[in-house]
C-alpha cells in the first residue's frame, strides 16, 4: 500500500498556530510568510518529514535550519521597515533569507558551504527570486553590498565578527542572531551600531547549533 504525501500545507498552518503565535510573535508579514513559503522546499530530500518540528533540523556540513520559533522572533526584533537592506550571513539552505524576502526588504544571503548552496538556489529561485545568493566566508560579510539596514546571522555564533559592525549602516543599522559561548547557554541578541561600536542586549535564551565557522577554536588553559 502506497504510503500517503505529508500534508505540508496543514503543518504550515499548525506550525503557526502552535509553535510561533504562542510565542508572541505578531508581526502579520512574518506569520503570512511562514504559512506561504514551504520549509520542506529549503532541506535536503530526506529531511523534508522534519521540517515543522519544534526544533533545528540538521543540514550537512554540521549545520542546521534554526526551529521557526527562533527565526521568527529574531525577524520581528529586526523591526523590518519596507525596502531596508540586509544581509544573511551563514544564510544556509536559505529560508530566513526567503522570510525577509516576503517582509519586502532587499536581501542578500551569503553562504561559503557548497552542497548549502546548491540546496540553497533552487529553493530560492522558485519562492524569493529577488534575493541574491553569494558564496563567501560568513566573518566577512559582503561588502560590496553594504552598508546595510539589517544583517541577519542564521544560526548560533561564539561571537560577532567585526567585520560585519563596519558594513552596518551607521544610523539605524543593527544585527540579530543567536550567541553561544562554549558549551553555555545560546541567547538571541540584537545589536545596535554605536559610534562606540555594537551594542548588544539580550532577546531571549534558546538552543540554536553553533555555525562552524563563526565558532572561536579552543583555548589551552594553564
Amino acid at each position: 500500500m502506497d504510503q500517503a504525501e505529508p500534508d505540508f500545507a496543514a503543518a504550515r498552518d499548525c506550525m503557526v498556530d502552535s509553535q510561533v503565535r504562542p510565542n508572541k510573535v505578531y508581526d502579520p508579514r512574518i506569520l503570512a510568510a511562514m504559512r506561504r513559503i514551504p520549509r520542506e522546499r529549503f532541506l535536503p530530500a530526506d529531511r523534508t518529514a522534519f521540517a515543522y518540528l519544534d526544533e533545528d533540523v540538521p543540514l550537512p556540513g554540521g549545520r542546521a535550519m534554526m526551529e521557526p520559533m527562533v527565526i521568527a522572533r529574531l525577524l520581528q526584533a529586526s523591526a523590518l521597515v519596507p525596502n531596508e537592506r540586509a544581509l544573511v550571513v551563514a544564510a544556509g539552505t536559505g529560508y530566513g533569507a526567503a522570510l525577509l524576502a516576503a517582509c519586502d526588504v532587499t536581501v542578500i544571503a551569503l553562504e561559503h558551504d557548497s552542497a548549502l548552496l546548491d540546496l540553497a538556489r533552487p529553493a530560492l529561485a522558485e519562492w524569493a527570486p529577488g534575493v541574491k545568493l553569494v558564496g563567501g566566508p560568513p566573518e566577512k560579510g559582503w561588502p560590496d553590498g553594504a552598508p546595510y539596514d539589517l544583517i541577519l546571522v542564521d544560526g548560533a555564533a561564539s561571537r560577532f565578527p567585526p567585520a560585519l559592525a563596519q558594513q552596518l549602516r551607521p544610523r539605524g543599522g543593527r544585527l540579530v542572531g543567536v550567541l553561544r559561548e562554549g558549551e553555555g547557554q545560546a541567547r538571541a541578541m540584537i545589536a545596535e551600531l554605536t559610534p562606540a561600536g555594537l551594542r548588544p542586549q539580550p532577546l531571549f535564551d534558546c538552543a540554536v547549533p553553533l555555525i562552524p565557522a563563526l565558532t572561536d577554536a579552543p583555548a589551552f588553559t594553564f
